[in-house]
């Protein structure tokens, strides 16, 4: 690990939860293995949630319980949720504390500890290893033990990458799957890299 290149704290602290689940696009997300061996991935797809006022939060409302709590903790924060009693989803925590912003991450390209992915997830085509929240997590591993898991510790982190994204390169649009959030459902709050293979189908 170069702690260079990880994210600091105050990438995560600051209070525009849209420009952060922007700048996360082209960043690495780095999970090692028990045996130190680094798996990780381009991010290419995002969401944002975006507070106590957001419908299709978790926190809608101020909600806090045993699961969302990570979500109240201050920027920097692992927040990993089961949906289906299936799938885990990874997520950024982002804001101050008590402020329960977050960033999905939905998808990300492989890059390193490709063939670890591939013995994790039996699938045809290396496209889709990662191409959605919960391929993403069962390629790279992660489970409910990482939920609180502090961004700029040694468990899991984000790296800075030497690419430079362009703004035309960025599409947005409607999240994923939340029908019932009324006048959010249409908000253009995920974002994800155009014409990669990886983004999410």
């Amino acid at each position: 690990m170069n702690p260079e290149k990880r994210l600091p704290r105050e990438f995560y602290t600051r209070r525009d939860t849209l420009l952060i689940a922007r700048e996360l696009l082209g960043k690495r997300l780095v999970v090692p293995d028990a045996d130190g061996a680094r798996v990780s991935g381009i991010i290419v797809e995002t969401e944002a949630y975006v507070g106590a006022d957001d419908k299709a939060s978790h926190a809608y409302g101020n909600r806090r319980t045993p699961r969302t709590e990570p979500m109240f903790m201050r920027g920097g924060i692992v927040y990993v949720y089961l949906i289906y009693g299936i799938y885990h989803q990874f997520n950024v925590v982002t804001n101050i504390e008590s402020n329960p912003h977050a960033v999905l991450i939905r998808a990300v390209e492989p890059e390193e500890g490709i063939e670890r992915m591939r013995a994790r997830r039996a699938v045809t085509r290396d496209e889709q290893l990662t191409s959605g929240p919960g391929k993403l997590c069962q390629a790279f591993g992660i489970d409910r033990s990482y939920s609180k898991a502090d961004l700029t510790g040694g468990r899991v982190w984000i790296e800075n990458t030497r690419a430079k994204i362009r703004v035309d390169e960025i599409a947005s649009g409607p999240r994923v799957g939340i029908a019932y959030a009324g006048e959010f459902v249409e908000k253009p709050w995920r974002f994800w890299m155009r014409n990669n293979p990886y983004v999410s189908r």
